[in-house]
């Protein structure tokens, strides 16, 4: 090995890394090759020297045509190429294609640039494409080769795969930008519990940018009453333990509290041993009053559902008729006046009943064309439910009384609705009927009218009937509050 350079012989002894020195050495050993060293009997060991060496290297004559290339080389190109041929120019690749995906010709290659202009390519980046179709990213390193004179008498250019390297890095920076981007807090930690990094979602969940809380501890999160759950998280987190979907309460940047879901892994360094914990904060205030709404719904639903029934067995009780026909007519009707109402409660979300609506919508049937036979007057009143089921039902009961025996019966009836609210906080309706037949009032209190007076009694209202010979007038106050 006396022949050899010295510069090429510590090459040797070195690890794959590539410094300006040794591609230097490699492209003295080169010039070998090329004829133009003093070393030029030694022409055997360069060959030697390149098979051995951890990286791919090719060497160019001055008109371009590869003279010599390694193993690693010819794995990288996915190819043999003929050495000589002046169809094998300047590279031994298949295609190249420049960083941005656009074609790079062999004869705009970096080896080509070298040897027109004689300046060395350092860390230069190629894509090259092998004959199957795949590709590889390669980092090339080209220096030209020059005779006595300073003329250029080739070129040679050591190269290494980066693919995995670079499909590391793209992987990193997808990852930091799901990371950044992510509406959850995402949280790095040691196990002394300080904070090492901080995310986009962090601070908009916490209130605290990066550089106010990195380096901080991670119990300024944590309110007083809950100090010792850190204690806890982080001794699972020494063990290799995983935390998942823990819910608990944490503190923002201005002492709001908020409800939180916590997983929190263990960090681990190249040997296996945990350094740090990484946690995932979501805000799940808004998903725990949710649930709270839900529940209340539920209670709701349950306590409403109870009076529907309480008010629907009331009015089967106090219906009493001659017939089972009739009987069951009558209890459909009034169900239905409730089916009607309760209509309008979803519609409003269970907050109640629009009066308006409530009545136009149980006098329908009895509009005729135009609603002339149907007039309605007043303010817009919000009945809650329980008031709104009494007033759908006194209305459905004066409404098929009158259609019975009242101005509703005539061709040439109808009906008056109007209210008005009190100084004292009652709606006063007035129901009044004319254009009927001759009104007599009745010897005795009928079933319909013990329903109305019984339903409105219960919400500690009012009701009269004054009966008219020329209709039916009656009057009726409820609570509002």
């Amino acid at each position: 090995m006396s022949n050899v350079p010295s510069d090429a012989r510590r090459f040797l002894r070195r690890k794959a890394v590539r410094t300006s020195n040794e591609v230097d050495a490699i492209a003295n050993a080169a010039g070998v090759v090329l004829g133009v060293r003093d070393e030029e009997p030694a022409f055997e060991l360069p060959g030697r020297l390149f098979e051995q060496l951890p990286f791919a290297v090719y060497v160019c004559d001055r008109d371009g045509l590869v003279v010599r290339y390694n193993r690693r080389a010819a794995e990288l190109w996915g190819r043999l190429p003929k050495l000589g041929d002046p169809e094998e120019r300047f590279c031994g690749s298949y295609r190249m294609f420049r960083p941005d995906g656009s074609l790079l010709l062999h004869h705009q290659c970096p080896m080509a640039d070298v040897l027109r202009t004689g300046v060395s390519v350092r860390q230069q980046e190629v894509h090259m494409e092998r004959p199957d179709g795949s590709r590889g990213i390669a980092l090339v390193d080209i220096e030209a080769v020059k005779d006595r004179e300073g003329n250029i008498a080739g070129a040679i250019n050591c190269f290494q795969d980066i693919t995995e390297r670079k499909r590391g890095e793209e992987a990193a920076l997808r990852l930091a930008a799901i990371i950044e981007s992510s509406n959850d807090a995402i949280v790095g930690k040691d196990l002394n519990g300080t904070i090492t990094s901080w995310n986009g979602g962090a601070e908009r969940i916490f209130g605290y940018l990066a550089e106010e809380i990195i380096g901080q501890p991670i119990t300024i999160l944590i309110p007083p009453d809950r100090q010792e759950e850190e204690t806890v998280i982080m001794g699972r987190v020494r063990r290799g333990q995983r935390v998942e979907h823990y819910e608990t309460v944490r503190q923002c940047k201005h002492g709001r509290l908020i409800d939180i879901s916590l997983s929190v892994s263990p960090v681990r360094n190249a040997q296996g041993a945990v350094v740090g914990a990484s946690k995932i904060a979501r805000n799940i205030t808004e998903h725990k009053r949710s649930q709270a709404q839900v529940v209340n719904l539920a209670h709701e639903a349950e306590h409403r559902t109870k009076n529907i029934l309480a008010t629907v067995l009331a009015t089967v009780r106090l219906s009493h008729s001659a017939t089972s026909d009739d009987l069951k007519e009558l209890i459909e009707g009034r169900i239905g006046a409730l089916a009607k109402v309760h209509t309008l409660f979803v519609e409003s979300r269970w907050a109640g009943a629009e009066l308006h609506r409530l009545v136009t919508q149980e006098l329908l049937a009895y509009s005729g064309e135009r609603g002339a036979r149907v007039r309605i007057d007043g303010p817009a009143v919000m009945l809650e439910p329980s008031t709104a089921q009494t007033a759908a039902i006194s209305l459905h009961e004066l409404a098929t009384n009158s259609a019975k025996y009242g101005s509703l019966s005539a061709a040439a009836g109808y009906v008056e609705i109007t209210w008005s609210l009190t100084a004292g906080g009652r709606l006063s309706l007035r129901w009044v009927e004319s254009g009927g037949p001759t009104v007599t009032p009745p010897t005795h209190r009928g079933f319909g009218t013990r329903i109305v007076e019984n339903m409105i009694g219960q919400l500690k209202g009012e009701v009269r009937f004054d009966w008219r010979a020329n209709g039916l007038r009656c009057e009726i106050a409820l609570p509002l509050a």
